[in-house]
C-alpha cells in the first residue's frame, strides 16, 4: 500500500476503555509510526516494540454464542453484549501466522497444532502446566479478571483455555508484544500476556456491536430472521466502516428454505471483524479504522438471499 493512500484513510482514534493497557516507556519519546505504512517496512530503522513490524493488520475480533455448555459452573455471557474471541495481528496482505514463540505457549489445545497448520510444520505441543487464570491475582490484576470473565467466555471448556489459546497462537505474532520489550524479573513475568490481554479488552470495549444492531431494530430472536445487507448497514453506521460477518451453521442451500439456491452462504450469525492499523505499539490504542476488505480480504461468509441469516437467543440460564 502506498503512503498516499495511507493518508486518505479513516481519522485517526483513541480507545477510550475501562481498562487501559501500559504504555511502553522506552516508546514514549517517538513519533507514533502507522503499522503498514512505507515507514514500518521492515527494511527501515524502526523499533519492533514501538512500530507493529509483523502484524500491522489489526484485528479486533467478537463472538455470539448462545451457550457455553458449563452453566451449571455459572460460566455464562453477559446480557445485551457481545463477547471477545481475540485481537489478531495479520499481515499487510491480510494473510497471517500463527504460535510464533513455542515458549510462550499455554495452549492446552493447539489448534492447529502445528506452527503451519500442516503436516510439515513444527509440532505446537501442549501446554500441561497450571491454569493461567491464577497468575493474575499475585501480579494485581483481579479487575482485569474479573473484566474477562464476564466477556471473554469460553464454549465448553474453562475460561483460562480460551485466553491461553489466543494468547499463545496471536499475541506471540505481534512485534510489540514480544519479550525483548519488556523488562525482566521475577516481578515482570508474564507482563505481555496482561499486555495483550489488556489491549484486546480495551479496542472490544470501543465496539458495542450488540448496541449498533439494536439501534437499528436488530435483536436475538429464534423466530425473526435478518439479511446480510441489513446487518451490514447497521455495523457500518456503528463502526464508520464495514467490518467482516462471519457466519456458522447450515449453508443457505442446504436449508429448506434455500433448496435449489446457489448461496452457500451459512446463516447463523457468530462472529464480527474490525481492522484496524495502528500508530505504535497496539497497546497505545491509537488506531485507524478499515474496511474489512481493505486487504483484498472477504467481507462475509453469511448467507446473501434476503431474509437469510439468523441471530438467535441465548439459551435459558446463558446469560447473567
Amino acid at each position: 500500500m502506498h503512503c498516499s493512500l495511507l493518508s486518505a484513510l479513516a481519522t485517526c482514534f483513541v480507545v477510550n476503555a475501562l481498562v487501559t493497557a501500559q504504555h511502553k516507556p522506552r516508546c514514549a519519546s517517538d513519533e507514533p509510526i502507522l503499522s503498514c505504512s512505507c515507514h514500518s517496512l521492515p527494511s527501515q530503522p524502526v523499533d519492533s516494540c514501538c512500530t507493529e513490524t509483523r502484524g500491522g493488520l489489526v484485528v479486533a475480533t467478537q463472538i455470539w454464542n448462545t451457550f457455553t455448555g458449563l452453566e451449571s459452573r455459572r460460566q455464562i455471557y453477559p446480557r445485551d453484549a457481545w463477547t471477545i474471541h481475540g485481537l489478531w495481528p495479520d499481515f499487510c496482505n491480510g494473510s497471517y501466522t500463527q504460535y510464533c514463540d513455542l515458549s510462550r505457549q499455554f495452549d492446552p489445545k493447539p489448534s492447529p497444532n502445528t506452527t503451519t497448520g500442516t503436516p510439515h510444520g513444527v509440532p505446537v505441543p501442549p501446554y500441561t502446566g497450571e491454569p493461567i487464570d491464577g497468575w493474575f491475582g499475585p501480579h494485581g490484576k483481579t479487575g482485569l479478571l474479573s473484566y474477562m470473565e464476564q466477556y471473554w467466555v469460553s464454549q465448553g471448556d474453562p475460561n483460562w483455555i480460551f485466553w491461553a489459546h489466543e494468547y499463545s497462537k496471536h499475541a506471540t505474532c505481534f512485534s510489540t508484544f514480544d519479550t525483548q520489550c519488556y523488562s525482566s524479573g521475577a516481578a515482570a513475568q508474564h507482563n505481555d500476556l496482561f499486555d495483550f490481554f489488556q489491549t484486546a479488552v480495551a479496542f472490544h470495549q470501543a465496539l458495542p456491536t450488540f448496541a449498533w444492531l439494536s439501534d437499528k431494530g436488530i435483536t436475538p430472536s429464534n423466530t425473526t430472521t435478518y439479511s446480510l445487507s441489513q446487518l451490514q448497514r447497521a455495523l457500518t453506521v456503528g463502526f464508520g466502516l464495514l467490518p467482516f460477518l462471519g457466519c456458522s451453521g447450515p449453508r443457505y442451500n442446504e436449508t429448506a428454505a434455500g433448496k435449489g439456491s446457489t448461496d452457500d452462504g451459512r446463516t447463523r450469525l457468530s462472529e464480527v471483524w474490525y481492522f484496524y492499523h495502528v500508530y505504535g505499539p497496539p497497546q497505545n490504542l491509537e488506531s485507524v479504522k478499515l474496511a474489512a476488505d481493505t486487504a483484498g480480504g472477504r467481507l462475509s461468509s453469511c448467507a446473501m438471499a434476503e431474509g437469510a441469516i439468523w441471530y438467535l437467543e441465548r439459551a435459558a440460564g446463558s446469560e447473567r
